[in-house]
């Protein structure tokens, strides 16, 4: 039994492959009654995703995911059910362009050092006015004939570690939560288990997470085998976490998982869309 509910996908806004209104389209068709757009720093695709939404009959979530830090770690936090109009909140997406725009500066640098010059140019015109991601770099690399794909671009280039690596002062985890949770949203720790942390790194993660305000943890983001689902859920229930989901959804590939394919989760488990007293939810 596949579930209705994705709260993790992402857009033109960022770094998705498919305009808001397609994506609304795409998991409508599949099954998904509620659905999430939570690009990458930026809340610019929810108008369109919000009319898509009322034309396929699909309730929209609005959301976004912030880079933060934790323990000089990056952390993604995603926020759901965010009042896009908040001031606060506002400021701090403009800032976190800056902090993007400043790192692709960087990065094109170092790839051109490394003998791809262009690589700005090329990034920003994938981009078309989206927020700048990584990824945008990979697209380029592999377009302009310098990598065979985007994973590859990652693994020799861009990934952590990575000659055209740079790290940004992305703000602190505890500044994040609050900010999402001033603007009338609910923190949610995005894949918690992507940051290959030790046993004692995720459980501090965690704990400091719910400690600055978090409200729930995606205990299934993307394809997820049943021993990881029970880990995590163990993981949210003793911090009193709610449990999100979501596909993480960026581009229509045989190898990704798209909305409409996430397994509902065991009957019984405390959900975030299910909350008591959480604005939007159905």
């Amino acid at each position: 039994m596949y579930s209705d509910t994705d709260l993790h996908t992402h857009s033109t806004a960022s770094d998705g492959h498919l305009p808001p209104a397609e994506l609304v389209a795409l998991a409508a068709g599949a099954g998904v009654r509620r659905l999430a757009l939570t690009d990458h720093d930026t809340v610019a695709g929810l108008d369109e995703a919000r009319a898509a939404a009322v034309e396929h009959g699909v309730t929209l979530v609005p959301g976004v995911e912030i880079s933060s830090q934790w323990r000089r770690q990056e952390i993604h936090v995603v926020g759901l059910w965010v009042d896009e109009s908040d001031a606060g909140l506002k400021a701090a997406l403009a800032e976190q362009v800056d902090r993007r725009e400043e790192r692709a500066e960087r990065i094109a640098r170092k790839l051109r050092q490394k003998g791809y010059p262009g690589a700005l140019e090329g990034a920003v015109g994938l981009a078309d006015g989206a927020t700048l991601t990584r990824p945008h770099f990979a697209r380029w690399l592999v377009e302009a004939g310098h990598m065979p794909d985007v994973a590859t671009a990652f693994k020799k280039l861009l990934g952590r570690g990575g000659p055209a690596a740079v790290r940004v002062d992305w703000p602190e985890l505890g500044q994040v939560v609050g900010r999402i949770r001033a603007a009338g949203g609910v923190a949610v720790l995005a894949h918690p288990l992507k940051y290959r942390l030790t046993a004692t790194r995720l459980r501090a993660l965690l704990d400091d997470f719910a400690e600055a305000g978090g409200g729930a943890m995606e205990v299934r983001c993307g394809p997820h085998d049943g021993d990881r689902l029970r880990h995590c859920l163990r993981l949210a229930e003793e911090r009193e976490l709610l449990a999100s989901h979501g596909s993480d959804f960026h581009l229509p590939t045989r190898w990704q998982q798209t909305p409409g394919g996430l397994p509902a989760l065991p009957e019984g488990t405390a959900t975030v869309w299910n909350r008591e007293g959480v604005s939007g939810v159905g």
